[in-house]
């Protein structure tokens, strides 16, 4: 389609959008709260009304409450794959996607799938059965949002690997939050209805301490609080003509500064509802002959999570770094240029104090804001 003709565009968009699914999440601040429970009394609710509702992929984790909900609800039969040894199973989509239920409900989003599925993540999976015009249904805890990684990390210690994109969560038609104090929580804990009796205790000193689990809940309040924030920039109509944000974010090839620089300019962008770009700018002394093995893998990876946070990709070779970013910047129509704070080496703080000075110098003529992201 060409962009010559924006109303044509605008009209395929509509057109692809009420083809495809709807897209529920229940969002939670850890495990325990409800989520699983909640998506099936829906199903069943849903099916009192006549409607076609299936259940593509559960995890019940052995709760009896949340198992006995079970009964009487349409179970698609699961795949089954046999990795090291062991029969496994997953959610089976193109068996989903043949039957056509009007709903399916899929439990685990952040789940990663079993070597030979046809998708690395269940995320993915549902993403394609939204394209195929089925509505769906499904769960995650706010710890597994990529762009809160880090934020995560800082309150509980620990790194949790398996995580979805935030542009899934904005892709979301609605999100509901399953909110229960602290103490509530720890209570349903220690009456083992959320783990086995022999994890109790580790699970109390560690991932479910009170001000652990307050601190998780303010982050999944306020994502859902900023999704309908998002709705209502994109549903309700404005009066007046606002200046529509959109972020740069730059990169060096140094991994953990780079990874700080993306996931908080994600936050940002999906805070303001708005696209972002990522820019890599190579010098001389990083050409392709001459970077080494391990900062290209580095880069490649920051590019892949960039992508599926819902960045465009821009790489341009320039001895001029500031130069390069401002000219992106300019041709790109960005207003917010983000870039990442230097580490302190004395050789380094000159660099880069030459580098802020070109940029600061740079944007006193024009309307791009600069945010230096710790």
């Amino acid at each position: 389609m060409s962009e010559s003709n924006p109303s044509a565009q605008h009209f395929l968009d509509l057109i692809k959008k009420s083809r495809r699914g709807k897209f529920k999440i229940y969002i939670g601040m850890s495990a325990g709260v409800g989520k699983t429970y909640r998506m099936l009394q829906e199903a069943h609710t849903l099916l009192r009304n006549g409607i076609d509702v299936k259940i593509g992929y559960i995890e019940t984790h052995n709760r009896k409450e949340t198992h006995d909900l079970l009964d009487g609800l349409p179970v698609i039969p699961r795949r089954k794959l046999f990795y090291k040894g062991k029969e496994l199973e997953e959610l089976d989509m193109p068996a989903v996607i043949g039957l056509r239920p009007e709903i399916v409900i899929v439990d685990e989003l952040a789940h990663t799938n079993i070597e030979g599925s046809k998708n690395e993540k269940r995320w993915q999976d549902v993403m394609e059965i939204l394209d195929a015009g089925i509505n769906v249904i499904s769960a995650v805890n706010i710890q597994h949002i990529e762009s809160l990684n880090e934020e995560v990390k800082q309150i509980t210690g620990v790194e949790v690997r398996e995580r979805i994109p935030d542009s899934v969560l904005a892709a979301a038609d609605e999100v509901v939050n399953i909110d229960l104090t602290a103490d509530e929580l720890i209570t349903r804990l220690k009456e083992g209805r959320i783990y086995r009796q022999d994890k109790i205790q580790t699970a109390l000193t560690n991932f479910f301490r009170s001000d652990h689990i307050l601190q998780l809940r303010e982050l999944a309040l306020k994502e859902v609080a900023s999704q309908v924030e998002r709705k209502v920039d994109t549903e309700v109509p404005k009066p007046t003509a606002q200046r529509r944000e959109k972020f740069l974010a730059c990169i060096s090839s140094n991994e953990i500064t780079a990874k700080h620089v993306i996931r908080k300019t994600a936050r940002l962008a999906s805070y303001y509802n708005s696209k972002w770009l990522l820019l890599y700018v190579q010098t001389p002394a990083e050409s392709r002959d001459r970077i080494p093995l391990d900062k290209q893998r580095h880069l490649i990876n920051n590019f892949k999570l960039a992508t599926e946070m819902g960045a465009e990709i821009i790489r341009v070779s320039s001895s001029n770094v500031s130069r390069a970013i401002i000219e992106t910047a300019e041709q790109r129509q960005v207003t917010t240029i983000c870039i990442g704070k230097p580490h302190i080496t004395l050789i380094r703080v000159i660099l880069a104090t030459n580098l802020f000075n070109n940029l600061l110098k740079k944007l006193t003529s024009s309307d791009i804001d600069l945010v230096i992201l710790s």
